[in-house]
């Protein structure tokens, strides 16, 4: 397993633990409670909000928006 995969599978174990602690299911995805449909809509809107978070960084690396590390490119300062 690669240096990557293993910070995958911990933050994979890090999350289950403050899904437990945020909404109280300490059985995570084994629960029972969802429908199929449920579970498809709460899929949908985690990608929804990936494809959200992908623009954003696409939209900064293209240049179409000022972040303090983007402000900084090609210079020699030290962004905060």
């Amino acid at each position: 397993m690669s240096s990557v995969e293993k910070k995958v599978c911990l933050r994979i174990l890090d999350r289950a633990e403050v899904g437990k602690k945020k909404y109280g299911h300490p059985q995570g995805m084994d629960r029972k409670d969802l429908t199929n449909l449920e579970w498809l809509r709460h899929a949908q809107e985690e990608a929804m909000d990936l494809a959200v978070y992908l623009e954003k960084l696409i939209r900064i690396e293209e240049g179409k928006e000022v972040t303090p590390e983007s402000k900084c490119r090609g210079c020699t300062c030290q962004p905060t």
